[in-house]
C-alpha cells in the first residue's frame, strides 16, 4: 500500500490508526495483580495485530499515561518496566514502541485529555480507531468515547484489552459496542 503524504505535515496519512493505550505500563496500582495475567494475554495478540497492520502501511500511536510524573518520558518508563521483571517487563518486551510509531504521553483516563493527540489524528487524516490495551473498562473506554464523539469509526478488539476480571472487560466491551456503535470484534477469533 502507498502512503500519501498530508500536506499540513511531514507525517503520512493513515486513514486507519491504532491507538495502544497504557500497555508501557510498571503495573504499580491497586488491581494490578488482577490486572496482569489478562494484561500479558492482551499484549501477545496485540503484538501479532500490530505486525500486520504495520505492514499494511497503517500508523501506531502508543497514548500512554505518565503516571503523575511530569518529567518522565517513554523510553524512561521503557526502561523501568523492563527492570521491574514479572508482566511488566513483558508488556515493555512485547509492546516496546518501533522508531516509526508515534507517542503521546496522557496525564489522564482518556488519551483525548489535554493531549494533542486530536491534532495528531487530524494531521493524518484520520477516520478509523482501533483502540487496544489497558484497562478496557476505564482508559481504553474513556479514549473510545472521546473518539466516538468527535466522529472517528471505532474498533475496540476484545482480544488486546484486558480489565481485573473478565466480567469488567466484557461489560465495558458490550458498553462501547451499544453506545458507540464500536466493532469490539477479536483480531484472532481462533485463538
Amino acid at each position: 500500500m502507498t502512503r500519501k503524504t498530508s500536506s499540513s505535515t511531514s507525517l503520512p496519512a493513515s486513514r486507519r490508526v491504532l491507538l495502544l493505550v497504557d500497555f508501557i505500563n510498571p503495573l504499580r496500582f491497586d488491581g494490578a495483580l488482577e490486572l496482569a495475567p489478562m494484561a500479558v494475554t492482551a499484549a501477545r495478540a496485540t503484538a501479532r495485530f500490530k505486525r500486520r497492520f504495520s505492514e499494511e502501511g497503517w500508523t501506531s500511536i502508543y497514548v500512554n499515561d505518565n503516571f503523575g510524573e511530569w518529567q518522565s518520558d517513554v523510553p524512561r518508563l521503557l526502561k523501568e518496566c523492563r527492570r521491574s521483571g514479572a508482566a511488566a517487563a513483558q508488556l515493555a518486551r512485547l509492546l516496546a514502541p518501533s522508531r516509526e510509531d508515534l507517542i503521546v504521553l496522557k496525564p489522564r483516563h482518556s488519551g483525548f485529555y489535554q493531549t494533542p493527540l486530536e491534532m495528531l489524528l487530524d494531521d493524518l487524516k484520520a477516520k478509523e480507531l482501533i483502540i487496544v490495551g489497558l484497562s478496557t473498562d476505564y482508559c481504553v473506554q474513556c479514549t473510545a468515547m472521546d473518539a466516538y464523539v468527535r466522529g472517528y469509526r471505532v474498533s475496540v478488539p476484545a482480544d488486546c484489552t484486558a480489565a481485573e476480571t473478565v466480567r469488567r472487560r466484557d461489560e465495558a466491551l458490550c458498553w462501547m459496542k451499544d453506545a458507540l456503535k464500536a466493532r469490539i470484534n477479536p483480531v484472532d477469533p481462533g485463538r
